[in-house]
C-alpha cells in the first residue's frame, strides 16, 4: 500500500524546518562545544559587542563579575575556558543576576557552566557572576556567541583573560611578541603588489583559485623563490586579520612550522611559530626572517620575507629542501594583534612538495579528496538513484507490469537495481570520513549521528525486502507499510543530513549555493511526485466515466492506458534529466573546492 505524495512533502517540510530552526528559548546544549547557533548561515567576522570583567586575577572560589554589552541583541551564549586550550570543555560555574534575561546551562559534566538567553526579546546588557573552581587552570578566558538577528551573529568572540596570582605571563598574545620582533628587525612597506610572473619557471607557486592574479581581491597566493642558500617567500590574500602558511608532514594541524602575517592596527607584523596540536600558536622569541615587507590595501594583505634553507634543529624551523604538505589559512585578528581560529578550512596541497626543488604552479583544496568523494557519492545515491527508484515503484507498476526483465516485471527489476545501487554507494561513502578522520569526529554536530541512522535504515531496507510475503498473503499489507515508512524515513533523514553536511568546514561548499540547490531538488522531486499523483487521479476518473457510459469500453480503456503510459514516460525522462542537472552542478561545485 502507498501513501499519497502529499504526506512525503509535508514530512520533508517539517524535518527541513526543524533542521534549520534556531534556539529562541536559549536551550543551546547542542552547541556547547562549537558555540555555533543552528541558523543556516555563516557567522560575522568583526564583533560589535564587548565583554568585561571586574578583575584581572582570581583565586579558586572567587566570584568574578562578567558583563556583556551590545546594542539590541537577541541571543547570547557565554562560557569560560582554559585560555591555553580554548577547544577544551567549559570550566567553572555561573550565578545569575536577572533570571528574566539569562538562564544556566550544563555543558559537559560541569553544572551551570554556561549562560544563555531565555527568549529572543531585545536586550542591551547582561550581567552574571562566574565562580572559579578549585581546579581552575592558571589562565581563564571568557568566550561569547552573540545573536543580533537570526542571520546576524558572532561565534566564540574572545573576551578578557584572567589569571591566578603568580601565573606565567601569556605567551599566546601575539602583540607582545610581535612588538619585540619588530623592534629587532627592520620592516618596510611594499611599494607595489605581487604578481605571478615566474610561477612554474623560477618560482614555486600555490594559487587559489587556480591561475588567479595575486593583485585580485579574491586570490590566495603563496610563492617560494630559491636564491642560493635562502628562499624568498611571498604571501597574499583577501584578509584584514591575518594570513598564515605552514609546512607539515601530514594533512593535520599539529607539529608544523608556521609563518604568520598579522594586521595589528593597520600595521602588519610577520613572525614564525611552531604549532602544537590545536593549541593557540606560541610565537618564537627570536626572529628567523630577513627582508621583511608588507602591504595592506583594499582588504588584500600581502607580506614577503626571506629565510635560510637550513636551520639548526634546536631552532624549531623545518629545512626547506625536504617535502611537505603546505597549508594556507586566513582569519581574524583583534586590534591588539591577537589571532583567532580560522573560520573556514585551510587550503591544503594535495600532496607533498619540495618548494626548493623543481618550480611548479599548483593549486590546493579546502576540502580533502575523501570528503569530496563522500559528498559526491551520497549526492548520487540519495538525490539520483533512490529518487528515480521510488518514482518507478510508485507510478510505473501499471506501465511496465507486462514487460519482463530477467524473468521479473520490469518496474520491479529497475526499482531493485536502483535501490541496491543506493545501498552500495551509501556503504562506500559511509566509511570515507572515518578513514579521513581516523575515527569519530567531535566537530561535526548532528551530521555523523544522522548519517549512521541513514546507513542503518539503508541496510535494513533490502534485508526486510528479502522476507517479503507473497502478493496475496495477509501480512503483505503490513510489509508494504513498513517498507514505505522505513524508506521514506531514510530519504528524509538523508536530505536533512546533507543539509547539515553542506555547511561543515571540511566540505566548504559555496554558500548559499548549497542550500538553494538542495531546496531546489526537494521542490523538483515533490513537484514531480504531485504532478504524477494528479495525472493518476485524472486517469482513474476518466476510466470511471468510460465504464459508466458503456460505449466502446475496451477501445477507450486501451486508449486511456496508452495515454497514461506516454505521459509518465515523458515525465520520467524530464525528471531524470533534471536530476542529472542537479548532480552535474553539485559535482562541478565539489571539483572547484
Amino acid at each position: 500500500m502507498e501513501l499519497p505524495s502529499l504526506a512525503f512533502a509535508v514530512w520533508i517540510f517539517i524535518c527541513f524546518y526543524a533542521s534549520v530552526d534556531g534556539y529562541p528559548s536559549g536551550k543551546v546544549k547542542e552547541a556547547c562545544t562549537s558555540m555555533i547557533p543552528c541558523h543556516g548561515s555563516s557567522p560575522r567576522l568583526s564583533p560589535e559587542h564587548t565583554i568585561t570583567v571586574n578583575a584581572t586575577e582570581f583565586n579558586p572560589g572567587d566570584n568574578i563579575e562578567v558583563h556583556l554589552f551590545m546594542n539590541d541583541f537577541e541571543g547570547f551564549f557565554v562560557q569560560a575556558r582554559d585560555a591555553e586550550h580554548l577547544d577544551s570543555p567549559a570550566i567553572g560555574s555561573f550565578m545569575l543576576v536577572d533570571r528574566r534575561l539569562s538562564q544556566l546551562l550544563t555543558c559537559g559534566r560541569t553544572k551551570n557552566s554556561a549562560v544563555s538567553h531565555t527568549s529572543k526579546a531585545k536586550k542591551r546588557y547582561v550581567k552574571v557572576y562566574w565562580i572559579a573552581p578549585g581546579d581552575a587552570p592558571k589562565r581563564v578566558q571568557f568566550l561569547a556567541t552573540v545573536v543580533k538577528k537570526y542571520k546576524t551573529f558572532w561565534v566564540k568572540i574572545p573576551g578578557p583573560v584572567i589569571s591566578q596570582p603568580n601565573a606565567p605571563s601569556p605567551t599566546t598574545l601575539l602583540h607582545a611578541t610581535s612588538e619585540a620582533l619588530s623592534a629587532s628587525h627592520p620592516v618596510s612597506r611594499l611599494s607595489k603588489p605581487f604578481n605571478a610572473s615566474g610561477c612554474g619557471s623560477v618560482k614555486f607557486c600555490i594559487r587559489n583559485p587556480s591561475n588567479c592574479d595575486p593583485e585580485s581581491a579574491s586570490c590566495f597566493f603563496l610563492s617560494f623563490h630559491r636564491e642560493k642558500s635562502s628562499v624568498f617567500i611571498e604571501m597574499s590574500g583577501p584578509s584584514e586579520g591575518y594570513l598564515a602558511f605552514a609546512l607539515s608532514h601530514d594533512q593535520w594541524m599539529g607539529g608544523d612550522d608556521a609563518y604568520l602575517c598579522v594586521n595589528e592596527d593597520h600595521h602588519v607584523h610577520i613572525s614564525t611559530t611552531y604549532l602544537k596540536g590545536r593549541s593557540p600558536p606560541v610565537l618564537d622569541s627570536q626572529n628567523a626572517l630577513e627582508d621583511v615587507s608588507w602591504r595592506l590595501v583594499d582588504g588584500v594583505l600581502q607580506c614577503s620575507f626571506r629565510r635560510s634553507i637550513h636551520f639548526p634543529a634546536d631552532r624549531g624551523r623545518f629545512n626547506l629542501d625536504a617535502s611537505y604538505y603546505i597549508f594556507l589559512a586566513d582569519g581574524e585578528a583583534s586590534e591588539g594583534g591577537q589571532i583567532y581560529k580560522h573560520c573556514r578550512q585551510p587550503l591544503i596541497t594535495s600532496g607533498l612538495y619540495n618548494v626548493t626543488g623543481l618550480p611548479q604552479d599548483i593549486g590546493g583544496s579546502r576540502s580533502p579528496r575523501l570528503i569530496k568523494a563522500h559528498g559526491a557519492l551520497m549526492f548520487v545515491a540519495w538525490i539520483t538513484t533512490v529518487s528515480i527508484g521510488v518514482i518507478v515503484a510508485r507510478f510505473f507498476k501499471p506501465v511496465w507490469s507486462h514487460t519482463f526483465l530477467f524473468g521479473k516485471e520490469m518496474w520491479f527489476q529497475v526499482h531493485r537495481m536502483l535501490m541496491l545501487t543506493t545501498v552500495m554507494l551509501t556503504s562506500i561513502s559511509f566509511v570515507l570520513p572515518f578513514i579521513y578522520r581516523g575515527g569519530w569526529s567531535q566537530q561535526a554536530g548532528f551530521h555523523p549521528y544522522l548519517g549512521c541512522t541513514v546507513m542503518a535504515l539503508a541496510v535494513f531496507q533490502p534485508l526486510m525486502a528479502g522476507f517479503r510475503p507473497s502478493r496475496h498473503a495477509p501480512r503483505r499489507q503490513w510489509f508494504n507499510w513498513f517498507h514505505w515508512s522505513t524508506g521514506t524515513t531514510a530519504r528524509i533523514l538523508a536530505v536533512v543530513t546533507m543539509f547539515l553536511g553542506m555547511d561543515l568546514p571540511a566540505l566548504d561548499l559555496p554558500n548559499p549555493w548549497d542550500t538553494y540547490t538542495m531546496i531546489g531538488f526537494v521542490a523538483w522531486h515533490v513537484g514531480t511526485d504531485v504532478l504524477l499523483e494528479i495525472h493518476s487521479y485524472c486517469l482513474v476518473r476518466k476510466v470511471e466515466v468510460i465504464e459508466d457510459d458503456r460505449v466502446q469500453i475496451l477501445q477507450s480503456l486501451t486508449s486511456a492506458e496508452a495515454e497514461g503510459r506516454l505521459f509518465k514516460q515523458i515525465v520520467l525522462t524530464i525528471y531524470v534529466c533534471g536530476n542529472a542537472a542537479f548532480l552535474i552542478a553539485f559535482l562541478a561545485a565539489v571539483n572547484e573546492m
